[in-house]
């Protein structure tokens, strides 16, 4: 038998759910053959001509055979291979995407309400400016579970994950700088967002952190958080975010006090590398909407699902066909003695 045929044959077999009820057609044919005969009725009463009319009744035309009819044996092979669920494969079918499990990391320590940004055009602070981009960026996100965690001394969800960007927008609407603190807590911010996602679907957990800051408040050091997110599959693209520390006023930066806070770029680009994420340095607004652009890209909301055949059942067919069988046969006897 060549490679064809025996394929063909493999087909044959596996389209059946429960093939092993084919294995009963010919169980007619050998009750049939190997149970002993029936024996033989005594007569309750004897007359002479008894033989006489076991002749007439051997000639009567029209008269059954003994054995199944042909229309018999064809239902009961029917009956077999409907049991036996014949299946075919319908066409492959993707299924809907899936979107990603996002966490948005928000640094709202004080700094964050430097008016260094500038704004369609009008002075901002850093804060004003993060939530206009980051409310564009949620409105690209349809699919995505998105939820909003914020820090600052200490971190705080102020959104679980949902398909609902709208809460998403109103949390962010209302916060405010200084709303979780002073200082600036990255590792205990990063140690939240990995409890929240790790059981999320492998693949799919992404955390974007935006600060303006280093790491001076918290229990977890930014890079053992790092580490703990990369161990548990969670990708961590962050961003640097502030000017030079002052008012840019007709092109010119002017300075401002209390501003020129540090930024660790080093810090934030060592978390992005160890979880597979990306580092990005925002110095204006321009720069901030040029980053959440690319990470739309890197993180495409749509998740192409593995394509799938739906199973289409086959038997009513042979079902259907068995119970025309069942019929045929108790009306043909009818048919010939008429």
């Amino acid at each position: 038998m060549d490679g064809a045929a025996m394929s063909a044959w493999v087909d044959l077999l596996t389209s059946f759910a429960w093939p092993w009820w084919l294995l009963a057609l010919p169980l007619p044919w050998l009750l049939q053959r190997w149970l002993p005969a029936a024996a033989p009725q005594i007569a309750a009463l004897r007359v002479p001509f008894g033989a006489r009319l076991d002749d007439v009744a051997a000639a009567a035309p029209g008269r059954r055979s003994r054995g199944p009819g042909i229309w018999a044996w064809l239902a009961w092979a029917l009956l077999c291979i409907a049991a036996a669920r014949p299946q075919q494969l319908g066409e492959p079918v993707t299924p809907p995407s899936r979107g990603r499990q996002m966490l948005l990391a928000l640094d709202l320590s004080a700094s964050m309400s430097e008016p260094d940004m500038e704004l369609g055009g009008q002075p901002v602070d850093r804060l004003t400016a993060a939530k206009a981009v980051i409310a564009d960026f949620l409105d690209r996100r349809a699919g995505d579970r998105i939820g909003l965690l914020v820090f600052g001394r200490r971190a705080y969800m102020l959104t679980p994950l949902t398909l609902d960007r709208d809460s998403v927008q109103d949390q962010l609407a209302d916060a405010v700088a200084g709303l979780a603190g002073q200082e600036t807590a990255i590792g205990d911010a990063l140690g939240l967002a990995v409890k929240r996602l790790q059981k999320q679907p492998a693949g799919q957990r992404v955390v974007i952190l935006l600060t303006d800051g280093v790491n001076t408040a918290g229990l977890l050091d930014p890079q053992r958080a790092a580490q703990i997110a990369r161990d548990a599959g969670v990708r961590v693209h962050t961003i640097a975010f502030g000017g030079e520390g002052g008012l840019s006023l007709f092109g010119f930066q002017l300075p401002m006090p209390g501003a020129g806070d540090e930024i660790d770029e080093s810090g934030l680009q060592a978390i992005a590398e160890r979880t597979g994420g990306r580092f990005f340095r925002a110095r204006d607004t321009s720069d901030l909407v040029g980053i959440y652009e690319e990470i739309d890209r890197l993180e495409p909301v749509a998740v192409a699902g593995p394509s799938v055949r739906l199973v289409i059942e086959r038997y009513p067919w042979p079902l259907g066909a068995a119970l025309a069988c069942v019929l045929i046969g108790l009306l043909w006897p009818a048919r010939r003695t008429a």
